[in-house]
Order: structure tokens, then sequence, then C-alpha cells
């Protein structure tokens, strides 16, 4: 069936950008990290603002304020600059059973097979901060759900969601890929004096 033609001078509606055509540019990036990077260093003022507050709590607030301003500025972004919605732009689909499947077998062979790595190389990484503020089940919990649960989220929206897109746009897959596992492996960084743990955890972003 021949669809009917539109009126002149009547403009077809625009579909949706696929998933790989990243609609936002440079501009947006530098923005979304600005924002962060204000954000950090505004963050001691909740000393200021609770200074008897234990600071394992303290911490707690601290990164989720990160993680809310991250993905906070990019809906801004998406919503305010382009009219599009969050969830859609970046990707967020449901999964599939056989695609879920996949995911969680070869999780664990991605962690496993790293961590012989890394035994070979000798890589020592040391005791993160929040690692020692952990003494009670509470804490636990908390940074459990903070650490494992909404930072990993919050990390692949940014990184995988928000940056690869745009740069596989602009230097094709593979070079998109290696320079977000780098600027994602940089970011952690400072977390580690060796450098084979960050080489590590950047061979795990090329992974993811």
């Amino acid at each position: 069936m021949i669809p009917p033609e539109l009126p002149t001078g009547v403009a077809p509606e625009p579909l949706p950008p696929k998933r790989t055509e990243a609609f936002w540019d440079y501009h947006d990036i530098f923005v979304l990290f600005g924002l962060l990077v204000v954000t950090v260093f505004a963050l001691p003022f909740l000393l200021v603002v609770f200074p008897h507050a234990p600071q394992s709590y303290l911490t707690l607030v601290a990164q989720a304020i990160v993680y809310l301003v991250a993905l906070g500025s990019i809906a801004a972004i998406l919503r305010l600059r382009y009219d599009r919605p969050f969830c859609r732009s970046l990707g967020w689909v449901g999964p599939r059973p056989l695609s879920a499947l996949i995911s969680f077998i070869l999780g664990p062979v991605v962690a496993i097979g790293l961590g012989l790595i890394g035994s070979r190389m000798h890589a020592e990484p040391n005791p993160l901060p929040f690692e020692k503020m952990m003494k009670t089940r509470v804490l636990v919990l908390l940074f459990a759900a903070l650490v494992v649960l909404a930072g990993p989220l919050c990390e692949e929206l940014v990184f995988r969601g928000f940056m690869m897109p745009l740069l596989i746009r602009s230097v094709g897959a593979a070079a998109g890929i290696v320079i977000t596992a780098a600027l994602f492996g940089a970011l952690h960084g400072f977390q580690y004096s060796d450098w084979r743990v960050v080489l590590l955890i950047t061979s795990a972003g090329a992974a993811f």
C-alpha cells in the first residue's frame, strides 16, 4: 500500500534518533563535567553545615549528591536543550532474557579473569577509604546500596550512555570504546596508587 502524500508545505515528523546516533555535542559534555567539578569543590561545605555529623555518613551524602548532580544534569540537558526523554536517549531498554543471562555469566568471567591477570602483574590495590568506615551493619548496607548499586548505574549512564555514543559518532566504535574506557580508568585513578590497578579498571571499562 502506498502511503498518502503529505500536504504541500508540511514537513514529515522526524524519527527519534537511534541508540548510536548521539544528538548532543561536546558542549554538553563540558557543561556536565563543569557542574560536577563545582559540586565536588562545594562538598566540603557539608562539614560546615554539619560539623558534628559522623564522617562516614557525610561521605555517603557527598557521594549521593555527586550521583544526583550527574544524572540530573544529563536529564536537564536532554530535556531543556533538546526536548528529549532521559531513558530512551541514553539507550535504556528492558533486558532480553538471553542477553541478561549472558551478562550474568560474562560478568564473573570478566571479574575473575582480570583478577587473575592482576595477580600475574603483581597489582596491589590499596584499601579504599570507605572500606574503613563500614563499622556497623547499617553502614555496610548503605555503602552497599550506594557503591554496588547506585554507583555503577550512574557511571554506566554517564560513560557508556552519554559519553561513548558521542565519541563513537566522532572517532568510530573502536576508538570511542578505548577513549571512554581510558576516561573511566582515570576517574578511578585517584583512588589507587598502583598504575596496574588503573590499567585493569580501564580494561574492565572496555569490556563493559
